[in-house]
């Protein structure tokens, strides 16, 4: 048998690049024209950043991104702002799409196209405001709210990487991940915002006295945890990923939610682990992680056919 990576026939790179393709359409709607994300070398954060090994990993970030969607919707004024600005009901997997593709730009693509993105989602938050169901005004642009954002995602983010990537991260690394992720939040105008791990605990514990869950709650929550991905492998796939993502979850926050840890939970964490390594074996060696010149804003043609996210 030829060895992966030989001069001779490289067996396995139809599977592989069969793998990419379904992950670039997951995260690109080509209807749209959107394409893959390049990592640039002239990118917000260097390639040697914290950033770059924790946001680039396809099935840790989808756990991260669920766990961290259902603690974000626990403060009411978030939860108010998807509620009364967005078209959720319709369109969850956009709106998943469009976060993925936020943080594929501003940790990959070119710090000038990264800042652009962070200034077009603030103009957005300028123009989402209300009044919750209890008579008290919401802005999308108050510090503290984006700040719950931020720490929230960011929390989760690394709550996966760690778990399904890399258990034994160092301490030093994971507080450089906060310390990265700062410059997006800061542009964003989070206030305040963590810059070490026990911050950001910190900070998420001493909102918690704000949080609640009703009705919209729930609704919002059940619509995450049924999005499915389109056939029956995927859904399968899906179903880890969404139970993956309550298992990260603070115990407080599941009871909060009236969720549970899953009865095949060893099952899960198996299934997720087992995913999150089929698609970094899948990706090893393609185009998607190259580090590009700043000249070069699209794929070349003769790797068109190996797009990745």
């Amino acid at each position: 048998m030829a060895r992966v990576g030989s001069s001779g026939p490289r067996l396995f790179d139809p599977a592989k690049a069969l793998i990419r393709r379904q992950v670039t359409d997951l995260f690109n709607d080509a209807s749209k024209g959107e394409r893959p994300i390049l990592r640039r070398g002239d990118a917000l954060f260097a390639p040697d950043s914290v950033a770059w090994r924790v946001n680039g990993d396809v099935v840790t970030m989808m756990i991260g991104g669920v766990s961290g969607l259902l603690l974000q919707m626990l403060h009411p004024a978030v939860l108010a702002g998807v509620w009364d600005h967005s078209n959720f009901r319709a369109d969850m997997h956009g709106r998943l799409r469009r976060t993925a593709k936020f943080i594929a730009v501003t940790t990959y693509d070119s710090a000038e196209n990264a800042v652009s993105a962070i200034d077009r989602v603030r103009r957005t938050h300028g123009q989402v405001r209300g009044v919750l169901p209890s008579g008290v005004p919401y802005d999308a642009t108050d510090p503290a709210l984006l700040a719950w954002v931020h720490v929230t995602e960011a929390t989760s983010f690394l709550n996966a990487w760690i778990r399904y990537a890399e258990p034994g991260m160092t301490p030093a690394d994971q507080d450089q991940y906060f310390v990265e992720m700062a410059i997006v939040a800061e542009r964003l105008g989070a206030d305040p915002v963590p810059r070490d791990r026990a911050s950001a605990e910190a900070l998420i514990q001493s909102m918690r006295p704000a949080l609640l869950t009703d009705d919209r709650t729930r609704e919002v929550a059940r619509l995450v945890l049924k999005q499915t991905m389109g056939s029956r492998t995927t859904d399968s796939a899906s179903r880890i990923i969404m139970q993956a993502g309550v298992d990260l979850l603070p115990d407080w926050a599941r009871r909060m939610h009236g969720l549970h840890r899953p009865l095949d939970l060893p099952m899960i964490r198996a299934g997720a682990t087992t995913m999150a390594r089929t698609l970094r074996w899948a990706f090893d060696q393609s185009p998607n992680r190259r580090v590009w010149p700043a000249d070069v804003i699209h794929y070349p043609d003769a790797a068109s056919h190996d797009r990745s996210r």
